[in-house]
Order: structure tokens, then C-alpha cells, then sequence
């Protein structure tokens, strides 16, 4: 078998366990769902896929490459100075997160997954199937792509004076991505009628983007930032 025929059938088996990923969930498909789908044998699904939790790292390895178009398809527009492409990169994340709910979900499941493999005491509660995917080391070795990109944009922000100059660019744009976690998981909170509390979505999020953009060109005036903590508050 070429490499061409194998790299289809590979994009073939990828792309039905995506489609059945998003209708029916991870855990309601089964691999032989996958190869009906696909229109492939099932033992050949499982020459190109070990297990189903292989396959699913393999999705998630997709869903981070599609995020990192997100950040590249902001980033390689000329003319724009940092501050305006971290605002477009935010409203761009939160569109990504509402139309690719598996990829992003596949996306913040690899996030946790993380978190416990860099404690040793807690590396041992993650399915041996998914430690010992392909997939999952090259994840290990690319999810910080991303985060790359977006702290290009916030060198370009303190290089063309739109972001302030003390703050240490890596640490910014992980905080920046951490509110952006934040922002989408409460959406559902803030959304739920009922509530007592006095916020709704259509006034939450342009006091958001104007919260970070405040925080990012430094209009607070309550405490004064010294240059050598680089801090965003």
C-alpha cells in the first residue's frame, strides 16, 4: 500500500469518527461504528488506529491544528498593530469555540490531560491507551503552537506601543488565553434565566473586550504597575 492510499484512508477514518464524535459523543461510538462509517474494514481501522482512544487523540491533534489556522489567519494580516489582533483573535476563539463544539471540547479534554500527566502522583490515572498513543506525544509536543503565535501578537503590541511595555509577553498571552477559557465556560451560567445575578450575554461581552484591551494598554488607575513584576493587574 502507497503512502497516498494509506494517508486517504486514514483522512477517511479520521473524518467519520469526527462526524460520529460530534453527533453521537465519544463515549456512545464504538470503532466498528467508525469502520461502517467509513466504509473501511474494522481490522484495517485498527491497523491505522490502535484503539479508540488513539483515534480520538489523533481528532484531537486535528482540532489543535484548526485552532492554530484561527491564530495564523489573524496573525499574517499586515498593517494591524498587537492590541487590535488580540481583540480579533478573541471574538475569532469564541466563534471557533460555538461552531466546533467536539473540537473545541476535544481541546480542553487534552488540557486536563495535561495537568495530570505533569504531576507524577496523578500520571497513573490517565488511561494507558491514551499514554501510549502516537497521537498524544505529538500533542505533547505541539499544543504550545498556539500560544507561540499569540505571543508574537503581543510582541507586536509593546513593539508598536498599542500594549504597555512592562508586561512580559508569554505570561500576557497565557493569561489572555486563560480568560478566554474562562469567558466561554460561563457562558451557560451567565446565559441560564433565573438567575439572580444582575448580567446577562449581551452586556458581558463588549465589558469583557473592553476589560482586557483596558488591561493590555494600561488605563487602569487604581494601582500603579511596577515595570519589573510585568504584571496585567
Amino acid at each position: 500500500m502507497g503512502a497516498q492510499e494509506r494517508q486517504q484512508k486514514e483522512k477517511l477514518i479520521l473524518e467519520a469518527s469526527i462526524k460520529l464524535f460530534t453527533e453521537k459523543g465519544y463515549q456512545s461510538t464504538k470503532m466498528e461504528d467508525v469502520a461502517k462509517a467509513s466504509k473501511i474494514s474494522k481490522g484495517l481501522t485498527y491497523f491505522y488506529y490502535k484503539n479508540k482512544e488513539d483515534l480520538y487523540m489523533a481528532v484531537t491533534k486535528k482540532a489543535f491544528d484548526e485552532l492554530k489556522d484561527v491564530f495564523r489567519d489573524v496573525i499574517k494580516i499586515k498593517g494591524r498593530n498587537g492590541l487590535d489582533m488580540l481583540t480579533e483573535l478573541s471574538n475569532n476563539y469564541f466563534k471557533f469555540a460555538k461552531s466546533n463544539r467536539m473540537y473545541y471540547e476535544a481541546i480542553l479534554n487534552f488540557m486536563g490531560l495535561v495537568q495530570q500527566y505533569n504531576d507524577e502522583s496523578l500520571r497513573s490515572t490517565i488511561d494507558p491507551l491514551v499514554l501510549e498513543s502516537d497521537h498524544f506525544k505529538k500533542l505533547l509536543e505541539v499544543h504550545h503552537d498556539c500560544g507561540k503565535i499569540g505571543t508574537q501578537m503581543v510582541v507586536q503590541g509593546i513593539k508598536d506601543g498599542s500594549i504597555r511595555p512592562e508586561l512580559q509577553a508569554e505570561a500576557t498571552f497565557y493569561t489572555i488565553w486563560a480568560m478566554l477559557v474562562g469567558y466561554e465556560r460561563l457562558l451557560g451560567p451567565v446565559g441560564y434565566e433565573g438567575k439572580d445575578a444582575k448580567i446577562n450575554l449581551e452586556t458581558w461581552k463588549p465589558s469583557f473586550n473592553r476589560l482586557l484591551q483596558d488591561m493590555l494598554k494600561g488605563t487602569f488607575q487604581a494601582q500603579k504597575v511596577q515595570p519589573v513584576q510585568g504584571s496585567l493587574f
